[in-house]
Order: structure tokens, then C-alpha cells, then sequence
């Protein structure tokens, strides 16, 4: 099976040919359009976030398998909805900036209307998903997909280069959902999490925006790892992880963190503040190179990652140990 759709065959040319996509390729489209890669890491810190919530409220053990299900699906539904929206409004630089010029509205494998139609089913799917699990949840979810499309893409992105700052709280929204999926609430351990994400933002995403500086100068997107220099961004990206881990050692007296948790927090934290300064280090002597910037991205992930999955355990072992 195939489609006809009118598209443009390079990022860089205007005129429009008709192009013949397979079920398959217009398939795999719609998937990319949800920016697959996004959702798996903001899903990483939601599940885990069920299990603390779950032996945070005195129920122990983990969340039932529904409500579980619920949350994760109705979330990667949420973020997948956002991210095809930020495909959509970004379509006309998407097609200059060499990363993104791979993307299914740039090929053409997706149309404009099809993309809008898709992102509006996939929040409405979202919503009701997660308005099944309790109405917060649910406000949470079109809080999220509303900060990441109309706070961030539509009004910050192109307009100043603190805009992954503010414009990353969408990011910071599943912990939220995942605390009142379990709890009907939010608490100060859910708020603690979802500062630790808002401050790992910056230091995550400006050294990718560094590596790919000349792309975003290219359309006047005004990332700070692109219109900074070197030594301005090291230092933001010291500050923001800095604050970071403090922030996430407040899980210990005031989110009720065992030993598990606290080992991960300040050994990845550690790790991160150590990769930070040395970007700084370079950056002093001018030898930050987009191999350096990389390295602080994919660390960032990293910590994320153990910091979340320590969480995930915790309520298991470390609470336990602590008592």
C-alpha cells in the first residue's frame, strides 16, 4: 500500500514533487513524529517514581498492574502528542537544521494536516487515559503537553536563550503524574523530583545545543550553547549541576530516602559535577570541543538514569536498611 503526498525532497529546496510512501515508511513516520527517544527517557523517571510513591504513602509494595499500565501508556501518549505538535510548529527550521532534516515533515512521509490530526488524537487519547487513573492526573497531562507546545515551542524557543530553562518544566511533569497516579496528590518528595529534573535541564540540553551550534545559528534559534561562548555555557552548566544534586540530596530529610537512594545521588552526582568542571576546565583554555560537550549530554542521561532507577529500588532495600 501507498500514499501520494506532496513533499519537498530536500531540507534546503522549496519546490514540491509528489512522493510515493508505503504503509510501512508512513507508519514509522507517525512514530518518529512522537520523538521516541524523549519519551523513553521521560518514562524513565516515571515508573520508578510509582514505586517510591507507593512505599512513600504506607502501602508498600508496587502500584497495581492497571494503574501502571495506565500511567506509562497515557504518559508516552502525552509526551508523544507534545512532541508531534513541536514537529509540526517547527517544520520550516526542521528543514534547514541538518539534525532535523530527517524528520517525516521534512521528507515529506507525513503532511502538515496529517501531523496536526495526529498530535490532536494522540493528546485526547492521553487525557482520557490519564483522567481514568484520577483527574489530576489528567490535569497534569495537559499541563505538560500545554508547557512543552505553547510555553516552550511557540513562545520561548525562538525568542530567548533561556528557553530550555522554563521550556523543559514539560519534562519535569512526570514525576508529577506518576506521584498523583498513586497518591491522588502531590507531595514534597514529587516536587523535590520534579526540581531535580527542571535543574538537570540545562546541563543536559547546552551541551547538545553546543555540538549542534551552527544549526541552530543557521535559523536564529537562540539556544545558549549556541549563542554563547564556550566559557559562559561551562559555567551555567556547573551552576545548574551544582544546584542539581543539592536539590536531590533534599530527598534524604524530606522524602524519607534510604541508603540506596543516597549512594546513587551523591556517587552519579559526583560523577556529573566532575564531567561539569572539566568541561569548565577546557573551556578556560579554549578546548572545549563538541567531543567534550557530547560527553557531559550523555552523562547527563546517565545520571538520570541511576538516580531514578535508585529510586525505583529504594523503598525495597535502602528505607529498610535505614530504620
Amino acid at each position: 500500500m501507498t500514499f501520494l503526498v506532496s513533499a519537498t525532497h530536500t531540507p534546503t529546496t522549496q519546490a514540491s514533487a509528489k512522493v510515493a510512501v508505503s504503509f510501512s515508511d508512513k507508519a514509522k513516520g507517525y512514530v518518529a513524529l512522537t520523538k521516541p527517544r524523549v519519551v523513553e527517557l521521560l518514562l524513565v523517571t516515571t515508573l520508578p517514581t510509582m514505586f517510591y510513591a507507593q512505599g512513600f504513602s504506607g502501602q508498600g509494595g508496587v502500584p497495581g498492574l492497571w494503574l501502571m499500565v495506565a500511567t506509562m501508556v497515557g504518559g508516552a501518549l502525552a509526551a508523544g502528542a507534545a512532541g508531534a505538535f513541536n514537529c509540526y510548529i517547527d517544520r520550516d527550521i526542521d528543514k534547514v537544521m541538518n539534525r532535523t532534516s530527517k524528520r517525516p515533515l521534512v521528507t515529506g512521509v507525513i503532511t502538515p494536516r496529517e501531523a496536526l490530526i495526529f498530535s490532536w488524537i494522540l493528546t485526547v487519547v492521553a487525557v482520557a487515559m490519564l483522567w481514568s487513573v484520577n483527574p489530576l492526573t489528567g490535569m497534569l497531562g495537559i499541563g505538560a503537553i500545554f508547557v512543552y507546545v505553547v510555553v516552550y515551542s511557540l513562545i520561548l524557543k525562538r525568542r530567548t536563550s533561556q528557553n530550555i530553562v522554563w521550556g523543559g518544566a514539560a519534562g519535569c511533569f512526570p514525576v508529577l503524574i506518576a506521584w498523583a497516579a498513586v497518591t491522588n496528590s502531590v507531595q514534597w518528595p514529587a516536587i523535590i523530583l520534579f526540581m531535580v529534573i527542571f535543574l538537570w535541564t540545562p546541563p543536559h540540553y547546552w551541551p547538545l545545543s553546543m555540538r549542534y551550534s551552527d544549526d541552530y545559528n543557521a535559523v536564529n534559534v537562540p539556544m545558549l550553547g549556541a549563542v554563547a561562548g564556550s566559557r559562559t555555557v561551562a559555567v551555567q552548566v556547573v551552576l545548574y549541576t551544582w544546584a542539581m544534586v543539592a536539590c536531590s540530596l533534599l530527598m534524604i530529610p524530606l522524602g524519607g530516602a534510604g541508603i540506596v537512594y543516597t549512594v546513587a545521588a551523591l556517587g552519579a552526582g559526583a560523577w556529573f559535577l566532575y564531567e561539569a568542571h572539566t568541561l569548565y576546565s577546557n573551556s578556560k583554555k579554549d578546548l572545549v570541543t563538541k567531543k567534550n560537550a557530547m560527553k557531559v549530554f550523555h552523562v547527563s542521561i546517565s545520571y538520570l538514569t541511576l538516580l531514578f532507577l535508585s529510586l525505583a529500588v529504594d523503598p525495597f532495600v535502602g528505607s529498610a536498611l535505614m530504620r
